[in-house]
């Protein structure tokens, strides 16, 4: 199929040297472009939504001056190829398994290891080789390539993970034959191995000539059709362009909208990214609130409210994979408005707020306001989400989000309640039990709340709130649950944040987790594929 393209390239670093390419379609991934057209196939395609991890690459970006977790200038992170749009690396560096070779060119001497004079393989990949962390080896690029970023991290701040933190850095990435003990176990031994670092010089170098001050705008011509993708600098464009443009497709992680396409075909037309918008990122305290802009990812959102609130850390880690968290932006999920979407019950249970915005006027909503409808909210033609934020009065209550999903890691929920207490002594002041997955959109339960307001926190108050929940909610069946199940474990939910912050014999945090019922001795390791 001919294409003629705008006069803008999509430019991007990759195996040591500028990329341009004119003649993707905007909506062409990221792993189709590496197996076809630039012929990598060490990446793979699994599942083809950001599921399984097989396609993992690093993306890697110059990083501000004093930012936390850079590795040598630049910000590297991990996310899923078959879901991201090639448009969206402008101006980026993008690293694969291929990658990994080159780094090795300097044949380091391993000679003391295993009596051979060089070594062809990254420390990574020798250590999976050793540790016989591949059986298929399907998964394997991707596992490789989480673990090698794992690896720079921790090089660059001289650190060396628990296996624990392996594992949650490994939750994105499936592997049906290991058991993943022999992955893990390759995760610890690479750091045994003589050290072969990334040099990021070279990148820096290049990402900084390819840096651009004005938005970047690209086109492709199809069939007598123009598809464009818009990605703006500044929030003053941003709000212009969705004026302009008020049914072209918000963009900022695709862990969504790239299923779209993947799973249903959809043609999205024009797209604007807001991935470009620096001010979309900010996440900052500032007037007795924590704010979070639209565009900053999970990973830095999830970060700010655990450091803040309490009860937050477990949701954080479960919420998706690190690739999906790395790209995924919480004023997405929020804006998505999906039923089972994670973030909406946390920040209802923190009394958040949402920041709208239509050209020049900006206004905010309590968020228990901003879902009419299944997939349906307040947002105007010409309108999308600037921010949230969340009053830092809450911090004072008692916090607790519980995931219920099939899947420890890695899932989508069936059931996520997010709740927020106030006492004063024995008597309840203050609380919000907010659930997703009970109904069309998500929302606090408000029969149940009036049931333990201003009462004593005791059994029989919370056996009257969970008798009130079947008036708040009709929950559906589907493949994730039953209805009954659904309304029976948010009925227990509700008794499990009594047993967990009554004035009296409260239980203690190790007593509901998981890690706490491992045999002695066993490696706390989480399972991410059933058996």
């Amino acid at each position: 199929m001919s294409m003629s393209t705008s006069t803008q390239p999509i430019r991007f670093f990759h195996k040591g040297r500028i990329v341009e390419v004119t003649d993707a379609c905007p909506t062409r991934t990221v792993l189709d472009w590496l197996r076809e057209d630039a012929r990598c196939t060490g990446t793979k395609e699994g599942c083809n939504e950001g599921d399984c991890g097989a396609c993992t690459v690093v993306i890697g970006e110059l990083a501000a001056p004093g930012a936390e977790g850079a590795v040598g200038g630049l910000q590297l992170q991990t996310v899923n190829a078959c879901i991201q749009f090639l448009p969206t690396l402008n101006g980026k560096a993008l690293f694969t398994v291929e990658d990994l070779k080159v780094q090795c060119g300097q044949s380091v001497d391993l000679t003391r290891h295993d009596k051979r004079k060089v070594r062809e393989l990254h420390p990574v990949q020798q250590a999976m080789v050793e540790c016989h962390g591949s059986q298929c080896g399907f998964c394997t690029p991707g596992f490789v390539m989480s673990l090698w970023s794992t690896y720079e991290h921790h090089q660059a701040e001289g650190t060396r993970p628990s296996r624990q933190q392996l594992a949650d850095d490994l939750s994105g990435n499936l592997c049906r034959c290991t058991g993943y003990r022999p992955i893990l176990d390759a995760g610890q031994r690479m750091f045994d191995l003589p050290a072969v670092r990334l040099d990021t010089a070279p990148v820096v170098q290049a990402l900084g000539g390819l840096r651009q001050e004005n938005a970047f705008e690209y086109a492709v011509t199809s069939g007598g059709r123009t598809d464009r993708f818009h990605a703006p600098k500044t929030l003053a464009e941003l709000a212009a362009l969705r004026m302009e443009k008020p049914k072209a497709q918000v963009l900022a992680g695709s862990t969504d909208v790239g299923l779209w396409v993947n799973k249903q075909f959809r043609e999205l037309g024009d797209i604007i990214y807001v991935g470009d918008v620096a001010e979309m990122k900010t996440v900052a305290e500032r007037d007795g609130e924590l704010y979070i802009g639209a565009g900053a990812s999970l990973e830095d959102a999830f970060g700010a409210l655990s450091a803040r609130f309490e009860g937050l850390t477990d949701v954080w880690l479960r919420f998706a994979s690190p690739p999906i968290r790395h790209a995924g932006t919480m004023g997405g999920n929020v804006a998505n408005g999906s039923p089972i979407g994670d973030s909406p019950p946390v920040l209802m249970a923190l009394d958040a707020e949402i920041e709208l915005r239509r050209g020049e006027r900006v206004r905010r909503m309590p968020l228990t306001d901003f879902y009419v409808d299944y997939l349906k909210n307040k947002l105007e033609p010409g309108e999308f989400v600037q921010g949230l934020a969340v009053p830092m009065s809450v911090a004072s209550r008692r916090v607790r989000v519980y995931k219920i999903s099939k899947r420890f890691d890695c899932d989508i929920s069936a059931l996520c309640a997010g709740f927020s207490l106030a006492l004063d002594g024995d008597t309840v002041t203050d609380i919000r039990l907010a659930f997703g997955g009970m109904a069309a959109t998500v929302k606090r339960a408000a029969e149940a709340e009036a049931m333990l307001l201003g009462k004593p926190w005791t059994q029989d108050s919370v056996n009257a709130a969970k008798l009130a929940l079947a008036q708040d909610f009709q929950p559906l069946s589907d493949m994730r649950a039953s209805a009954s199940y659904r309304l029976q474990v948010a009925q227990n939910l509700i008794q499990r944040l009594w047993l967990e912050t009554r004035t009296r014999d409260a239980l203690p945090p190790a007593a509901t987790s998981v890690w706490s019922v491992m045999p002695h001795g066993a490696p706390p390791v989480v399972v991410t594929e059933g058996a």
